[in-house]
């Protein structure tokens, strides 16, 4: 199935697989990889709008973006359509796309009313999209789950309200806020918002090789794919998608991935995002998978997290 000829807005993207924004886990190294792969765009981790109202340092920092990540969004999450409006306008010129999360379920974000707590308030949605797409003339797109409780399908009614509201494209992850990331995506319901909406539809959720990419376009008719956990310490499934060659091993990965967090946090800090990348990619590795996990998580500094590199990762 072709990977090119995607257009969010006035965007135009290599590829229609798309690299997606993870709290965590979608930092600078894991979307350079992601870029070098082939990925046709990545995604800042989720930023508070509010944050970046009020200057918050920790809060800027996530947008940091690498030499190759272009074009790159950002994505904001708010609950408020003022405060959106005054983040956008902040955001630095290197920022293409901005995106709105409503899909996020985590319970600390739930409860302020932003992230999936949206999917209950189609309006509130479609007022948050107006904002941010009157603060700047970059597309505005959405990532969203199917609703909020299980069963009680909203998709369709928000992409419709944020489609009116100037979202230039919808990214819809096939599951139900309720369900976090537990079961099977249902690629049906996302279906369903192809048929609610004329903007892009972008589908997401456990896609881990090049069939389960083709088998989510095809019973969703998605105009693209974006894939999250299934790349992680997997970069290479991008390459796969798009066709293009690039050799490099897991070590290198590492390596370079540690070497952008070293730019932006200190050493405790990378050694515990790190943690969750080295386990991704002992997945792959029989036999020994849960020893490497075992020892990463018990490593507490740079020495540590270097000798399980070594010691699992050939040169």
């Amino acid at each position: 199935m072709k990977s090119d000829g995607l257009k969010i807005g006035n965007i135009a993207l290599s590829s229609r697989a798309l690299f997606a924004p993870m709290a965590g886990y979608s930092d600078l190294g894991a979307r350079y990889l992601a870029r070098l792969y082939g990925a046709g765009l990545t995604t800042s981790e989720m930023v508070s709008a509010k944050g970046l109202c009020y200057h918050n340092r920790e809060t800027e920092a996530l947008l940091a973006k690498t030499e190759i990540e272009t074009p790159f969004a950002a994505q904001l999450f708010s609950a408020s359509p003022e405060y959106t409006a005054k983040a956008v306008a902040l955001l630095p010129a290197g920022i293409d796309i901005v995106d709105i999360n409503m899909g996020c379920p985590a319970p600390k974000i739930v409860k302020n009313g932003e992230g999936s707590a949206l999917l209950k308030d189609p309006v509130l949605a479609g007022e948050i999209v107006a904002a941010a797409a009157g603060a700047s003339n970059r597309p505005v797109t959405v990532k969203m789950r199917l609703g909020y409780e299980i069963g009680d399908f909203a998709a369709d009614k928000v992409a419709r309200a944020v489609e009116q509201a100037g979202a230039a494209a919808v990214t819809v992850h096939g599951r139900y806020r309720d369900q976090m990331y537990a079961g099977v995506v249902d690629r049906a319901a996302i279906h369903r918002v192809r048929d609610a909406v004329k903007i892009p539809l972008i589908a997401n959720g456990d896609v881990r090789s090049v069939r389960d990419y083709d088998i989510m376009r095809k019973e969703t008719e998605a105009d693209g794919v974006m894939i999250g956990r299934g790349a992680l310490g997997n970069y290479r499934i991008f390459a796969d998608i798009s066709g293009k060659k690039v050799d490099r091993t897991e070590r290198e990965n590492i390596l370079l991935q540690i070497d952008f967090l070293k730019k932006q946090y200190p050493e405790r800090i990378v050694v515990n995002l790190m943690k969750h990348h080295v386990t991704a990619y002992a997945s792959g590795k029989a036999g020994v998978a849960k020893e490497i996990r075992d020892r990463v998580h018990r490593a507490t500094n740079y020495t540590e997290l270097f000798a399980v590199v070594d010691d699992y990762f050939s040169r």
